[in-house]
């Protein structure tokens, strides 16, 4: 099990919840562009990345609803950041109104979108969107698959970090730091009351062949255990901001467009122009064009198109940080001259 089925547990869990209610056409579930939920065939048609949805595939169209990414540094023209976010809530709560109230089941979002670019929402972003959610009785789901086992430094992200508390958070990863592959579901008393009322003999009626699979919870439970004693946690509290703040240097770089991230998260966006944040052509693939020239230098970052993405190691130091910022500038800088060479900047 892992995150792909933690996540088609949220969504089963949330049919059986809805149904056990008496509310039978509550099933639709509104989630974000360029997110990710995983693979599998409700997770993927929950994800929101355009490159995840080939015409090749088929996904669940009709109550799966997609809002706009709350990525400020790419909102259209000159607009302040706080109206953006009012922006943002709105939508969600337009979208909420256009499918019906009575209809719209939950809110599927990541603290911290993650294969869709690091991207951070705006303060505020993460609390309104949760009171919107109480609002209409609408679940909200956090996927903390990434954030959740202290990438944030905390066990979890969601009320921690970001002040509101979900009805589901869905995680794996961090859970066993993948050693074992273990994913898990995690619901509020408010649903367990509800499928669990007497009198009713219902049974939810779900599982996977590994299911609980006792090597790979006895990973987790070290694993959690480890963390503990090692003050892992607080360790990424004090990391985190130096990571954060070494990155930013890059942002003098003349292609380097945007520097972004949380904790142990950040994303380098990569432009041609920094004025107009225009992209390099797909085809280019400057993401990996870059990670080339740190993978010779002995540093993995991750290409996602014109995006270099890191989720280093909790137990990283400040001379490790250090190496990573010096290595990837100078990938950078090489990439740079070999732009210029083929006529590409």
């Amino acid at each position: 099990c892992g995150g792909s089925t933690a996540i088609d547990t949220a969504y089963r869990l949330i049919h059986f919840y809805q149904n056990c209610r008496g509310k039978h056409a509550k099933k639709h579930i509104i989630s974000r562009v360029n997110s990710y939920h995983g693979s599998t065939y409700a997770a993927m048609s929950i994800g929101g990345k355009p490159g995840d949805h080939p015409p090749e595939f088929d996904y669940i169209q009709d109550t799966i609803h997609h809002i706009s990414c709350p990525n400020y540094y790419r909102a259209e023209g000159d607009i302040s950041e706080a109206a953006f976010l009012a922006a943002k809530l709105k939508e969600l709560e337009d979208k909420i109104l256009e499918v019906g109230p009575d209809k719209v089941a939950a809110f599927f979002a990541e603290p911290v979108f993650g294969a869709g670019g690091v991207i951070v929402p705006p303060t505020g972003y993460h609390r309104g969107t949760w009171e919107i959610c109480q609002k209409y009785d609408v679940l909200y789901v956090s996927d903390e698959v990434v954030t959740a086992f202290g990438r944030l430094g905390h066990w979890f992200a969601s009320k921690e970090v970001f002040d509101f508390q979900p009805d589901i958070i869905c995680s794996a990863k961090g859970l066993t730091s993948g050693y074992q592959p273990l994913g898990a579901t995690i619901y509020s008393s408010r649903i367990h009351d509800v499928i669990s009322e007497l009198g009713h003999g219902r049974c939810f009626t779900h599982g996977y062949t590994y299911s609980g699979h006792p090597v790979a919870c006895a990973a987790a439970l070290k694993n959690i255990e480890i963390m503990d004693r090692e003050q892992l946690l607080p360790h990424v509290q004090d990391i985190g901001p130096y990571f954060q703040a070494q990155l930013q240097t890059l942002a003098d770089l003349p292609i380097v467009g945007d520097v972004r991230g949380i904790g142990l998260m950040a994303c380098v966006e990569f432009v041609k122009d920094k004025e107009t944040k225009a992209l390099f052509p797909e085809e280019l693939d400057i993401g990996k064009w870059i990670s080339n020239q740190a993978d010779s230098k002995g540093l993995i970052v991750r290409p996602i198109v014109n995006l270099n993405v890191m989720s280093p190691p909790l137990i990283i130091n400040r001379a490790q940080v250090d190496f990573i910022v010096n290595t990837l500038r100078e990938s950078i800088v090489a990439c740079i001259a070999d732009l210029k060479q083929h006529g590409h900047f």
